[in-house]
């Protein structure tokens, strides 16, 4: 019996089950709340209770996979270290392209000159020195450096010149934009280093805490990772490149669906704590989004399933609109709901809230509350008001309004929890749910003195938001209900064959569409109605899908395992591996193969493409090797560019892509 442990690692759960894959059955399977900032405690509990439920031997394990929506939930979220970008041979106007200045939301930029041209050439010498003197120059607090230069995927010399310079100087991670990607953009891939770079402290966390427990109960076996495209990577690579992992708990719970519900063509959602991440499914697989995974408002040149994902979740804030109705709204941010905050801290939660709805005025802060999220010293690198914020919680959750005591204050807070050093607690649709009855994990109690706090506030037209908790909990599960449609809707106009001439979300939200999911009878009459099944997966989706099916007049499937469909796609996975590069000719007769060690110049146009494919054939079969893959699947795609001259064709570029593809063995002794 070769048995297979899937691990996935949200924002509030993590779950854990066992695998028989003789007979593809689920001999278990395992939650536990995902722990901050020592994720060890949540994902050993997961793993423990699995094994113990399937009454296997920990040993017996042959293979280990773990998907996370920690780096995509860190994306939508804006959370992550602060990094320095070493910026070489762009003009800075390049910083304003592809949504890299708003990525950087001000950490430190080192502009130098340098850089290729596009045959690889130098255009200007890097200069180490000043380099060495803007490393010194820079303020504490860093934690890890991003590096572009200029058409580096042509000649990656001065990319690796900088990073193997940092590295030596300051101790800390390096990324180079050329190791992401080799297709031209600079700003692009300048965004998508990034983005790595400030994701690889919390995925090395994760990976370091799932590898200690894992030795701790005797596993042995590969611990291997989702990557955002659904394959699996070795646990190492995914270490130096937590960009790859975005849409990673997603990609694993669209191959979790395809294996629960055996359907060929429908729309995948799977509700988590911090996102809805929706998806194609056709002929059993989602399709790969040719222009590079997007979550939020980045796009990225990460491969990845194409996936919507939206800031809705079980733990979305909940907020009222502005206006005289007061209607609601959920999301993008992510908040502890006061229930689960009141599991550990009861007397915290219910003396503030009893004492806030003794008041006949409820305190602004509404019922909120702040935690810090690190463990020992306060951390460094904070300015004064942060430092300030930081020396009141370091004593622990607190009322939000103990913990910012001016409104100079609150910005502070909220860089705060940007870095994810601390986090708020408020009402969420998981309180909703308690107070309603649909679950019963945490403090129900404080979810219904929450709402009942909440409910007092007071619309645009000076009237409550609702007379009752109860009232107010239905209307925040109808919201989630209304939100989720919404992208659900979103997600099927852009898949839909038939240009409507709007995007997306125009059409979602076209008094057209709604009159027809509301089969409005009139002078008009329309109907619409999704023409593909719904797969509604996560914990909550059981709670919240029904209503949704309903609404878009389609077949809703919330199939058994649903809550750990994720966990259950990370083991079903295969590795894939990919090499990438290209061939240009800067002259008559002149072709240049752009290999791993620079730029080398062929007389023959079918020489430069044989150095270049062996090349990458040797690349993807030694790391699909890496990942456990000993007789991997070779295949390739070439894109080769000509143009006409005088009715004769010339060679302008070409780009070879090899596969390296297989199941990682698990096989032992």
């Amino acid at each position: 019996m070769a048995l297979l442990l899937g691990v996935d690692t949200g924002g509030t759960y993590t779950d854990a089950v066992v695998l028989d894959e003789t007979t593809d059955a689920v001999l278990a399977k395992a939650k536990a709340l995902t722990t901050r900032p020592d994720l060890a405690l949540g994902v050993g509990a997961a793993i423990n209770a699995a094994i113990s439920k399937a009454g296997v031997d920990a040993a017996d394990v042959a293979m280990v996979s773990l998907s996370t929506t920690l780096a995509t939930n860190a994306l939508v979220e804006g959370q992550g270290g602060r990094i320095a970008l070493v910026f070489i041979g762009f003009a800075e106007g390049e910083l304003d392209r592809a949504g890299l200045r708003d990525a950087l939301a001000g950490d430190p930029v080192i502009a130098l000159a340098g850089g290729h041209n596009h045959a690889g050439g130098e255009v200007t010498a890097l200069d180490p020195e000043a380099l060495i003197a803007a490393l010194d120059g820079l303020e504490d607090g860093v934690t890890g450096f991003a590096i572009a230069a200029h058409f580096a995927t042509r000649n990656p010399a001065h990319e690796v010149a900088a990073r193997d310079l940092i590295r030596e100087r300051t101790g800390l991670p390096v990324t180079c934009s050329h190791e992401l990607s080799s297709a031209l953009g600079g700003p692009k891939r300048a965004l998508t280093a990034v983005l790595n770079a400030r994701l690889i402290g919390m995925i090395d966390a994760l990976i370091g805490a799932c590898e200690a427990h894992l030795d701790q109960i005797g596993v042995t076996a590969r611990l291997m990772v989702v990557r955002g495209d659904g394959a699996l990577i070795p646990a190492d690579f995914a270490r130096m490149r937590p960009i790859e992992t975005i849409l990673s708990g997603p990609a694993a719970s669209i191959a979790g669906a395809g294996w629960l519900t055996g359907e060929a063509i429908a729309l995948v959602s799977d509700i988590g704590g911090t996102t809805t991440d929706v998806c194609l499914l056709r002929d059993g697989k989602p399709a790969i989004d040719p222009q590079g995974a997007q979550v939020g408002t980045y796009r990225t040149m990460v491969e990845a399933v194409a996936m919507r994902t939206s800031g809705l979740g079980g733990d979305s804030e909940v907020h009222v609109t502005e206006g005289l109705q007061g209607g609601l709204s959920l999301g993008p941010r992510r908040v502890m709901p006061v229930a689960l905050l009141a599991q550990d801290h009861p007397d915290l939660v219910h003396d503030t809230l009893d004492r806030a709805l003794a008041q006949d005025v409820p305190a602004t802060d509404g019922g909120q509350f702040a935690l810090p999220l690190w463990q020992g010293d306060i951390p460094t690198g904070l300015d004064k008001r942060e430092l300030a914020v930081a020396a009141r919680l370091a004593a622990g959750p607190m009322r939000l309004g103990h913990a910012v005591t001016s409104r100079v204050e609150a910005p502070a807070l909220g860089r705060l929890v940007t870095r994810g050093l601390a986090m708020i607690a408020g009402v969420t649709p998981s309180d909703a749910s308690h107070v309603l009855g649909l679950v019963d994990a945490w403090d129900s109690a404080a979810a219904d003195k929450a709402l009942t706090l909440f409910a007092r506030r007071r619309t645009g037209a000076g009237e409550r938001v609702a007379p009752d908790a109860a009232t107010l909990a239905q209307r925040i599960v109808d919201q989630v209900t209304t939100q989720t449609v919404d992208c659900l809707l979103q997600a099927a106009f852009a898949e839909d064959p038939r240009d409507f001439g709007a995007t997306p979300q125009a059409l979602s939200a076209h008094a057209l569409t709604q009159a027809g999911l509301d089969g409005h009878r009139g002078v008009i009459e329309t109907t619409l109605r999704l023409g593909l099944p719904v797969i509604g997966l996560g914990a909550s989706a059981a709670s919240y899908y029904g209503p949704v099916g309903t609404r878009l007049g389609t077949r809703m499937i919330v199939p058994e395992h649903a809550d750990v469909a994720n966990a259950i796609g990370a083991v079903v996975g295969q590795v894939r591996m990919q090499a990438e590069g290209s061939v240009t000719s800067p002259g008559p007769g002149r072709f240049v193969a752009h290999l791993a060690d620079g730029p080398q110049s062929f007389q023959d146009q079918d020489a430069a493409l044989t150095a270049l494919e062996a090349e990458l054939r040797a690349d993807a079969t030694a790391r699909a090797g890496q990942a456990g893959v000993m007789a991997p699947r070779l295949g390739m795609e070439s894109d080769i560019k000509q143009a006409e001259i005088e009715g004769q064709p010339m060679f302008i570029s070409a780009t070879l892509r090899v596969t390296a593809s297989g199941r990682p063995r698990i096989a032992t002794g």
